[in-house]
Formats: C-alpha cells, sequence, structure tokens
C-alpha cells in the first residue's frame, strides 16, 4: 500500500482505503473517509467529513469532497457524503457535505463532472450524468440519470433536472427541467425534444420506435398544441403510454407541487 501512496500525501489513521488507491502528492483525507477499489486520487485533492467514495472513481488535481456547506443553517454536523462508482470528478471540483446530519449529499454511478463545478449541499445526482465546466449546482438540486448539463451555468437551489434532458451553455436554469426535452436560454425555455439523446440512449430502437414516437407526441401535445397547460396534461393521460411517457407525466405533476419549483415553460 506505501507504493500507492505519495509519502507528502496527509492521510488520518481513521481513514480507510483499500489497499488498491493510490493518492498523489499533498492530497490531504480526514478520518472519517473510505474509498473503494480501484479509486485513483490526484495531487492536492482534499477528502473530508463523513464521506464515502466507491470503487474506480477518478480524482483530479484540486478536487474538495465533503467540506462543510455554504449555508448559514448549516448546524455544525458531519452528514454523509456518498460517491458511487465508476466516476470522473474533475479538476477543483467542489461536493459539499449536507447542512444536517440526517440529511444526505449523493453522487451516483459513472458520472462524469468537469473542471470547477460546484455541488451544493443536499444535491442528488444519479447515474451517467455528464456535467460540463463552471456550473453551480445550488443546495437540494436533483439530477435524474442521462442528464446532460452544459458549461458555464448556474442552477436555482431545489431544482430538480429530468432525466435525459439537454441544458444549453449559459442557460439560467430556475425551475424544473422536464425529462427527455431540450432547454436553452435567459429566460430559459423548453425548446425541443432532446432526439439526439434518446437516440444515443437507444430509446429511438426500443419496440421498433413506438416509444419515440410516443414521445414525440406528448412533446407536441404539451408544447405545440393549442390546448392550455392543464388541458395538455388531462389529455396526456389518455395517450398509449409507456414508462417514458408515465416518467414524463409523473415529473410535470410533481413540479407543480409546493415546495417544488414548477417547471421551465414552452416557447410560447
Amino acid at each position: 500500500m506505501a507504493t500507492l501512496i505519495h509519502p507528502t500525501a496527509v492521510i488520518h489513521s481513521g481513514a480507510e482505503l483499500h489497499p488498491t488507491v493510490q493518492v498523489g502528492p499533498y492530497a490531504v483525507i480526514g478520518p472519517k473517509v473510505r474509498v473503494g477499489a480501484g479509486t485513483v486520487i490526484a495531487p492536492h485533492v482534499v477528502l473530508d467529513g463523513d464521506t464515502h467514495i466507491g470503487e474506480r472513481n477518478q480524482l483530479f488535481p484540486g478536487a474538495a469532497i465533503g467540506l462543510e456547506p455554504q449555508d448559514l443553517k448549516y448546524d455544525g454536523s458531519h452528514g454523509p457524503v456518498r460517491i458511487g462508482d465508476g466516476n470522473q470528478i474533475r479538476e477543483y471540483v467542489t461536493i459539499h457535505r449536507p447542512t444536517r446530519g440526517d440529511e444526505i449529499t449523493r453522487i451516483g454511478n459513472n458520472n462524469l463532472i468537469m473542471g470547477y463545478t460546484h455541488i451544493g449541499h443536499n444535491c442528488i445526482l444519479e447515474d451517467h450524468v455528464i456535467i460540463a465546466n463552471s456550473v453551480a449546482l445550488a443546495g437540494h438540486v436533483y439530477v435524474e440519470s442521462g442528464a446532460r448539463i452544459s458549461g458555464v451555468l448556474g442552477v436555482h437551489q431545489f431544482v430538480h433536472i429530468g432525466r435525459l434532458s439537454m441544458v444549453g451553455g449559459m442557460t439560467r436554469i430556475d425551475r424544473d427541467v422536464p425529462p427527455f426535452t431540450m432547454i436553452e436560454g435567459n429566460p430559459s425555455r423548453v425548446r425541443a425534444l432532446n432526439l439526439v439523446g434518446l437516440k444515443r440512449a437507444g430509446i429511438g430502437d426500443l419496440e421498433d420506435g413506438e416509444v419515440l414516437r410516443s414521445l414525440k407526441q406528448a412533446f407536441k401535445l404539451l408544447y405545440r398544441s393549442e390546448y392550455t397547460f392543464a388541458e395538455s396534461l388531462e389529455k396526456l393521460e389518455t395517450l398509449n403510454t409507456n414508462d417514458y411517457v408515465e416518467h414524463l407525466s409523473k415529473f410535470i405533476h410533481l413540479s407543480q407541487l409546493p415546495g417544488r419549483r414548477g417547471l421551465i415553460p414552452g416557447r410560447g
């Protein structure tokens, strides 16, 4: 194990690192940190708090994970930060612990988080998410699997970003992003169905394209018809739905509940 840890790294005796973990120069690892097999920790990485990192992750230089949140309500506790397997966390990414000890900040599996991104307290990222450079996620943001967030933008606290959605660069995100859509602008608007993302995810091939056709029909009903949005939601329930259309419908209904931010509107 000693051959994989640079002598200048500072690792607390209470930390638990799998024997295959590599630690670069001047990295700092706190007493409650757990790191799984095959993870590579680059120079100047800081890991603190109750932070558990899974297997085969790559933490690039300067990343800081598990530090205190930027929240005046922070109660001083070491709430858990949980990171799954196969993630790439690039240069100078910051991922903060939750505000309270009974809450969590969680990153799933196989995500790519590019340089200078900030993931605030209580954020949840599912799997296969890509976040480009210099994105700031405020507290309590939830990002569903397969979402793509382009660079140099901010996401308001408590926003939900839907599955396989695509957010354009420098877009202002202050409300929920519907699944399977493309969002762009300031103020942001739903521009189109994310056809490229859907096809790359294999959805265009499911059931001879019926899933993609149904999503196109749902999108047209919601954003290109003459109905009010409330009327469109009612008619959406009558479509020959599948799991994807049902997920879209459920997401939209949940976004209307108290405590949620509501939906980013269409172009009209």
